[in-house]
């Protein structure tokens, strides 16, 4: 089964795809478009990306492998993204990630089985002056505490459960 886009998403990759005076630049660009689509970077969109270059499907996978943004299945509902570099890690990041894991039943890399927490631990976040940090889904929490993080999740919860 061949990958569909949105038409709305063809034009943007089109528009990456013109930007670009080599088109294997774009690959980047354009693998964020098709995971916005799929949710994940699996072997299809690798070989999409590569037919839409023109570059070998290895190197887009190269590429998808490199990066943590790109995500290789869907993560779960809220994607809980803690930032573990340096910084983070002398302000407490390792203590929080314990409080995620076990108040998620959950390690890093898993889902919980209801599909709606995914945790992963990332290598930065750029936020060095507000450590420790997370994101949920590409928002930033910062300056946390265990307790904060258990109140976030409690609200994370409460949306979950409303829908």
């Amino acid at each position: 089964m061949a990958l569909e886009l949105t038409a709305e998403r063809k034009q943007r990759l089109a528009a990456l795809v013109g930007r670009y005076p080599i088109k294997a630049a774009a690959c980047l660009p354009a693998l964020h478009v098709v995971q916005e689509e799929r949710g994940a970077i699996d072997a299809e969109a690798i070989e999409y990306v590569s037919r839409l270059l023109d570059i070998p499907a290895g190197r887009v996978e190269e590429v998808a492998s490199f990066y943590t943004m790109y995500k290789r299945k869907a993560p779960g509902r809220f994607h809980i993204e803690i930032c573990t570099n340096l910084s983070c890690s002398l302000m407490g990041a390792e203590h929080l990630r314990e409080v995620l894991a076990r108040e998620l039943g959950i390690q890093p890399g898993q889902t919980t089985r209801d599909g709606k927490f995914t945790l992963s631990e990332v290598e930065c976040l750029a936020s060095c002056g507000t450590a420790p940090v997370l994101q949920v889904n590409g928002e930033f929490h910062e300056a946390l505490t265990p307790d904060r993080v258990k109140a976030l999740l409690g609200e994370l919860r409460s949306r979950a459960a409303g829908g």
